[in-house]
């Protein structure tokens, strides 16, 4: 009797075993406790005056053969609504500490010119300035987010900023304005109050920088019922002494004061290995592969370890943390400019990103913007433009892909998966986030950071009532295929349907290396 029970206990475990070997990535919705809306503005971008952005990516001028509305391209402009973009930064990056925004309204043949010492030592005309910016979000359909000079401007220059842009009051700043074709205050709402005040922008401690901030957000005014929201500079990666600097001193200002700091900003790009190796945009191994993606999920590390810090100095939450500058930094395309950054986009780039919206859409609560770097021509830009050819990269369609969570009510997720491991380092292979929309559909986006196999994944829906699926897709035969000028696209996003559904379960095989959107409507 003894043995018999023995056999059978052996038998029971070695069952478990292979039922739990066979369905390894678990992922556990529970849609009963979803409350945090997803803010659209995690889903932002970032355009700065460096290499072919603004100049040739957005702006041609009206005399152009590329068709534009007032020189503005339009296949960018309908390209990026389509993707669903809610804000964009504006004019820098190291750029906006040497830019004064009054050499650039007004005629355009009798604006100043300067030299972008940060990107090229290029001539910089100033032909797009405030008013192209401002024309160029309307156009788009979003919110601006523009960033001040703290580190070469003034305090006045920057309240007069403010004041060109947002006051309908009489006053010579509004009458300038509407000397310049605008009416009406734009009522532009996100300002950044300097940009890596640490580094580019001035080469600040954060104590003299806090000090700067009151200065500038104090003389930054409220028009009308249009109320600022301040982000201030914060840390490079993991200085987490900047942030300690910046809440601590924050927390012992009167509550007149605090409001002047409504966002705490965070710089982190992720790099193929290091500085010093950032390595090719498209000729990598799977170990440049792994290294990329491993150096990417740190970032949800980074963001718990901040928000650690700015919760004992504000357990009442009133900054947020705003993401502005993320995303992958590879090596220059052979034979452009090293100052203009320009960098093909593949798959890699594609997964990051996923890796990257999964990870702030977890952190919904505490963040409350999130710009990648860039949007047209620079780093992990959305999209590339030659003359008048333009192509959507990896990247494009991952944003378009991703924009069914904005506005949505964040699903938190347990997770339970194999690790995807590359001499002896191992990261999850599985990444995932989950929403709810108004109308009550779920959609759940899953990256596998695989790039060899396949990945079973077993989806508790925690439902009880019965639904109906259907799915998305964005992979490619290769890690490094990428989409170029004059070619049919490699990757892109495609109907998915390697997924079965029954009894409040959702069994889904993932390609390797594969973003995928399930989109669940119960009945």
């Amino acid at each position: 009797m003894k043995n018999a029970k023995r056999i059978f206990f052996i038998i029971s475990l070695l069952t478990f075993a292979k039922l739990l070997s066979a369905q390894d990535n678990i992922i556990i919705l529970q849609p009963g406790k979803a409350q945090t809306t997803i803010s659209k503005h995690l889903y932002g971008h970032f355009a700065e005056h460096l290499g072919h952005c603004i100049y040739e990516g957005i702006w041609v001028g009206e005399n152009s053969t590329i068709p534009n509305v007032r020189g503005i391209r339009t296949d960018v402009v309908s390209a990026l609504r389509d993707m669903g973009i809610p804000n964009l930064r504006w004019p820098g990056g190291c750029f906006a500490d040497e830019y004064h925004w009054k050499n650039g309204i007004g005629p355009r043949d009798k604006r100043p010119t300067m030299i972008n010492t940060n990107w090229g030592g290029v001539t910089e005309d100033n032909s797009f300035g405030t008013n192209e910016f401002l024309d160029l979000c309307e156009q788009l359909g979003c919110e601006p987010v523009i960033t001040g000079n703290v580190g070469s401007g003034s305090v006045e220059e920057m309240s007069q900023w403010v004041e060109y842009v947002n006051s309908d009051n009489i006053s010579p700043m509004t009458d300038l304005r509407k000397a310049n074709g605008h009416e009406k205050a734009w009522k532009v709402k996100f300002w950044g109050i300097g940009n890596e005040s640490w580094g580019c922008g001035g080469a600040m401690s954060p104590e003299f920088y806090f000090d700067q901030l009151m200065r500038y957000s104090n003389f930054a005014r409220d028009y009308g019922d249009n109320r600022l929201f301040r982000v201030a500079v914060g840390p490079n990666v993991d200085d987490y002494n900047w942030t300690e600097t910046m809440m601590r001193l924050w927390s012992k200002k009167s509550w007149w004061e605090q409001r002047l700091m409504n966002g705490l900003s965070l710089h982190y790009y992720t790099l193929c290995h290091g500085w010093g190796d950032k390595g090719s945009a498209t000729v990598f191994t799977e170990k440049d592969w792994f290294s990329t993606l491993k150096n990417t999920c740190r970032i949800d590390e980074l963001i718990n370890k901040h928000l650690a810090i700015m919760d004992k100095y504000d357990p009442e939450h009133r900054v947020g943390l705003v993401v502005d500058e993320w995303g992958n930094w590879f090596d220059v395309e052979p034979g452009t400019n090293p100052g203009f950054l320009f960098q093909q986009n593949t798959l890699r780039d594609a997964i990051v990103a996923g890796i990257n919206l999964n990870t702030f859409n977890n952190h919904a609560d505490r963040i409350a913007m999130a710009n990648i770097a860039q949007m047209v021509n620079v780093l992990q830009s959305m999209i590339l433009t030659k003359k008048e050819q333009m192509v959507l990269t990896p990247t494009y369609y991952v944003f378009r892909m991703f924009k069914v969570h904005q506005g949505a009510t964040l699903i938190p997720v347990t997770v339970s998966c194999r690790d995807y491991t590359v001499d002896g380092e191992s990261v999850p292979s599985i990444n995932v986030s989950a929403s709810k929309d108004v109308s009550g559909k779920i959609h759940v986006t899953l990256v596998n950071l695989d790039p060899n196999a396949e990945n079973p994944v077993n989806v508790n829906l925690g439902l009880n009532q019965n639904v109906s699926v259907t799915g998305e897709v964005i992979t490619s035969k290769n890690m490094n295929d990428y989409n170029d000028f004059g070619q049919a696209p490699k990757v892109t996003s495609a109907k998915f349907d390697k997924f079965k559904v029954g009894n409040g379960q959702l069994n889904v095989t993932m390609p390797s290396k594969s973003i995928v959107c399930l989109e669940i409507t119960p009945k």
